[in-house]
């Protein structure tokens, strides 16, 4: 819950009803199942770049911060990108699966 309120509710929220989205389209074998993976990926870096945006732009106006800090920042900013990139291989891997039962 710590990561999730880290990396931003909003785009967290939306990751997460991808997720929801893939294990649904998974057990009703619907062929969305792959729009909703690449639906994550596609989220997850729009969700790091404008976190990045938002702290590049707090680190012009302060006039710059220690690495430290610039560190934290940027391993907050990837949260919504590991996340994204980790309900794409959910779904990679079940359509991997689906279609060694065909």
């Amino acid at each position: 819950m710590n990561y999730f309120m880290m990396g931003g509710p909003l785009f967290m929220s939306i990751l997460t009803i991808l997720l929801i989205g893939v294990v649904y389209a998974a057990l009703q074998r619907k062929p969305i199942l792959k729009e909703f993976g690449l639906a994550a990926i596609a989220f997850g870096f729009l969700g790091q770049l404008i976190g990045l945006l938002g702290a590049f732009e707090a680190i012009e106006a302060a006039g710059g911060v220690s690495q430290s800090i610039l560190a934290g920042g940027l391993k907050v900013s990837s949260i919504t990108s590991i996340y994204g990139l980790l309900i794409y291989c959910i779904s990679l891997i079940i359509r991997i699966l689906s279609g060694w039962k065909n």
